[in-house]
């Protein structure tokens, strides 16, 4: 393709998008952008990637193609120009407990081969440095006894251990041995030898006598040394004959210590993997945890591989109990492999540095000889990519199931960049989410790398800064659902900013605002105050939260803002409320509990783990659905009841697909696919069930409506109306009410969980905790979500957020700022007040800076 060629689009109308048409320029920084629901994604990866995702399966074997006619194809008339393409979501990285950052970005797979070619192993007794014994070492010893001197050579093949070695001295005899050192004596192996079996030791057999000078010296040494390591293992036993010296010197042929009785296994880079058995911590089978307490109740005794297993399987929860492993101390790695050091650390020492940390040493040692450098090249190129796509701060030996969307994204980004591809199409999904604007520029600038190594990159985003740093912007809207799927405007960033009429253009402008200039509330005047947060990297802190405010805590990525709210002061919270089996980091006192009648914690996480569940099924609007269906009079003439609507039992469900309205198919070297079942075509239900309607829409009718088309639906059902209305009131009045939740993203969950306590009861003593709620939120949407929040604490609730997004820092009531920086550079609270305060006060984070700009942007 030649660089002028555009990706042509022709026809698209996959989900909502109304038959557009565009030409998209390739090798060029394009940004997608609209509302939430526009149909952005639908046009990013529904149709482009999974275009090209078909057609690679097309260009592979027949065993591949098989899959291609279950595999279906994007509703579009055409589509040319298109290259090899790579999706860069934020659910693809792997959540596996054996996955780390340091796999996932093969950093750790070079870090291994450094230890297993450069690494120096230490007696973990005495700490000297031990290395192999060569047939060099041995006879530049014996070069020491003057000529003519006798020396007695020995195979050593019993050291510091304790029993009677009875039918060992059988086989040395039939082996043709006649003498053996015992504890230090010479004896005749055909005497009776009587040892005491509780004491410890020394055997050695002896294998030749020698006189120093002789000509076939070197030959009868080299055929005693391959006895010695046939017989013992590589130890030989030097001794002058009729020496007073009892022990002689002892060499090693394999890495092993003179001064103790441990042996080494062979340093490969394997020793160094906690998946591989070679090198795997035995106990904890290379997962660093070993017992576990669930709920508060201490498991039963299980096998290695049935607790393996379920800890894989990802059965574990937050409010479960993990216990390190006590073999490993987390370490995950046999014993071994941590006697082995680099510069004075171990592997594992090595790994939970932060990337930058890491970097910063490694870039401190200089000419370490060709293999060392080579290997230490290959390992800083790679710490870079992660350094500049702004996730330095985390650890080789993170956990990638503890990463959230958009860390997970970022390293699967730097990864790419490692890769160094070219022609390649990368489709990304708001990478800039979870990021604090500091860190902005990085990320761009690793896209803008992306981009400069002839690659086309195409970014959903909300993102302003993203937007305006775009060679290409487009812009789909006007609004969601059926109200979108339109290309409003594209072109140059600067094209849309003066031509556009969208409502994204409007915000660029500033003709709207996400946020006007408000009062902060004064709050209830009472507040939580927990003292000495020492947990992770935070510096022994103290944090008085007011409530009845709108609060939010701000800083860089890695500051210790989640250590400090969410596993410090919420986990407390959660255990002093409800008593939950998880334990909060470190901390030395919490007061003002009585001020809180209530704690909810609405995450990202899915609402369901299968296509099963649905925004109906967690907010409990499907249940009154299904009653006023079994109570039409159809259902009652057939007998229905309410538990015949349910696509989850059985009755009324479709038996071909089990309720699920599709199928799974195995890719084995791809994702799965799932594909619509050929029974009831997506319906999920029996024939005979959808011929039973209300207002003459049958119930799969109903899980097919969007929020917006049921709530003017089920607007006079008291049961419905309230649920419906609050995911309107959060901005999902696009998503369907029967949308598998394996479907929505990390934001849209968030919303749905928001929504659903919206439509309970207020108690005005609440506290809520959301992380990132801006996540895949346009401008419009943030000032809807904005709203909400601000109505849970006008009716006297507490509401706390983390968030890097500046609309929602300055429109917060009390600002808590933490950092400077990250990970041991943060850790403290740099600054607590109002917004107004913040950017009037010069501090030592750079949050204040943004802030300062913002309002200036403004003009507030």
């Amino acid at each position: 393709m030649s660089k002028d060629s555009p990706l042509v689009i022709r026809g698209a109308r996959e989900h909502n998008l109304k038959n557009i048409s565009l030409d998209i320029p390739t090798q060029k920084l394009v940004v997608i952008t609209g509302p939430s629901g526009s149909g952005k994604s639908s046009l990013a990866f529904d149709t482009i990637f999974a275009e090209g995702q078909r057609r690679y399966i097309e260009s592979l074997s027949s065993y591949a193609r098989q899959f291609l006619e279950q595999l279906s194809k994007p509703d579009v008339d055409m589509i040319d120009g298109l290259s090899p393409s790579v999706a860069i979501e934020q659910k693809t990285i792997s959540s596996h407990p054996r996955s780390s950052v340091g796999t996932v970005t093969s950093v750790y797979d070079y870090v291994r081969l450094l230890y297993a070619r450069c690494g120096e192993v230490r007696d973990p007794d005495t700490g000297e440095s031990l290395k192999a014994h060569t047939d060099d070492d041995v006879f530049e010893h014996l070069e020491k006894f003057p000529s003519g001197a006798k020396v007695q050579l020995y195979a050593s093949v019993v050291r510091g251990k304790k029993g009677e070695f009875l039918r060992e001295f059988e086989q040395w005899k039939r082996a043709g041995f006649t003498k053996v050192r015992v504890d230090g004596k010479l004896r005749d192996l055909f005497d009776p030898i009587l040892l005491s079996k509780y004491e410890n030791h020394e055997i050695d057999l002896l294998i030749d006598i020698i006189t120093i000078g002789k000509e076939d010296l070197k030959d009868r040494v080299t055929e005693a040394l391959s006895r010695a390591d046939k017989l013992a293992n590589g130890w030989l036993r030097i001794v002058e004959y009729q020496s007073e010296d009892p022990e002689g010197r002892l060499f090693s042929r394999k890495i092993a210590s003179a001064s103790s009785t441990r042996t080494y296994p062979e340093i490969e880079p394997r020793l160094f993997s906690f998946n591989s058995p070679y090198g795997m911590c035995q106990e904890c089978r290379g997962l660093g945890v070993t017992e576990t307490k669930k709920r508060g109740t201490k498991i039963g005794k299980k096998s290695r591989k049935e607790l393996t297993e379920e800890i894989e399987s990802g059965v574990f929860t937050d409010e479960d109990k993990l216990d390190t492993c006590p073999s490993c101390k987390g370490a995950r790695l046999r014993e071994e492999a941590l006697w082995v050091y680099f510069y004075g650390k171990t592997v594992h020492e090595l790994a939970t540095m932060s990337c930058d940390d890491l970097l910063e040493f490694l870039s401190s040692l200089e000419n370490l000889g060709k293999i060392a450098d080579a290997i230490l090249q290959e390992v800083k190129i790679r710490l870079k990519f992660i350094q500049n796509t702004g996730v330095g701060y985390l650890s080789l030996s993170r956990p990638t199931q503890t990463l959230s969307g958009g860390e997970a994204q970022r390293i699967r980004l730097a990864t790419q960049l490692g890769t160094e591809l070219s022609g390649v199409l990368y489709v990304l999904d708001e990478p800039s989410i979870g990021l604090h604007p500091n860190d902005h520029e990085k990320l761009l600038n690793s896209l803008k790398r992306l981009r400069d190594l002839g690659n086309t990159v195409l970014v959903v985003e909300h993102d302003e800064e993203t937007m305006l740093a775009a060679d290409h912007l487009i812009d789909i809207g006007p609004g969601a659902g059926v109200h979108g799927g339109e290309v409003l405007e594209q072109g140059t960033p600067e094209h849309i900013i003066k031509n556009g009429k969208s409502v994204t253009a409007k915000f660029l402008r500033r003709e709207l605002n996400v946020v006007e200039k408000t009062q902060a509330r004064a709050g209830s005047g009472n507040s939580v105050l927990i003292k000495g947060c020492t947990g992770h990297n935070l510096q022994n802190i103290d944090l008085s939260l007011p409530l009845g405010k709108f609060v939010c805590f701000s800083g860089v990525s890695g500051s210790g803002k989640s250590s400090l709210v969410r596993s410090t002061l919420e986990t407390a919270l959660s255990k002093k409320l409800y008593r939950s089996s998880a334990d909060p980091l470190p901390y030395k006192s919490l007061s003002g509990m009585e001020n809180i009648d209530k704690m909810v914690h609405v995450d990202q996480r899915p609402i369901g783990r299968t296509p099963r569940s649905n925004p109906a099924t967690y907010t409990g609007v499907f249940s009154p659905l299904r009653q006023i269906y079994a109570q039409t009079p159809d259902a009652q003439i057939r007998g229905y009841k309410q538990g015949t609507f349910s696509f989850n039992v059985k009755g009324g469900r479709c038996d071909a697909c089990e309720g699920a309205g599709r199928k799974k198919i195995e890719m084995h070297f791809l994702p799965d696919v799932y594909v619509n079942c050929d029974v009831c075509y997506g319906k999920r239900y029996r024939r005979e069930v959808l011929e039973v309607r209300f207002k003459g829409k049958s119930i799969s009718d109903v899980l097919n409506m969007t929020v917006e088309e049921a709530y003017e639906h089920f607007v006079q059902q008291p049961l419905i109306e309230p649920k419906l209305r609050a995911l309107k009131e959060v901005g999902l009045d696009y998503i369907k009410l029967g949308q598998p939740s394996t479907t929505l993203s990390g934001g849209e969950a968030q919303r749905i969980k928001l929504a659903k306590e919206l439509s309970k009861k207020q108690t005005g003593k609440t506290i809520y905790f959301l992380d990132e709620p801006t996540t895949g939120l346009h401008f419009n949407d943030i000032k809807k979500l904005l709203s909400v929040l601000q109505l849970l604490v006008e009716q006297g609730n507490t509401v706390v957020v983390i968030e890097h997004n500046l609309d929602v820092i300055c429109s917060a009531d009390w600002v808590v700022d933490i950092g400077p920086y990250a990970g041991k550079d943060g850790g403290y609270i740099v600054f607590e007040g109002t917004p107004t305060q913040l950017s009037k006060k010069k501090t030592n984070g750079p949050t204040g800076k943004f802030v300062t700009q913002y309002f200036k942007n403004h003009k507030w």
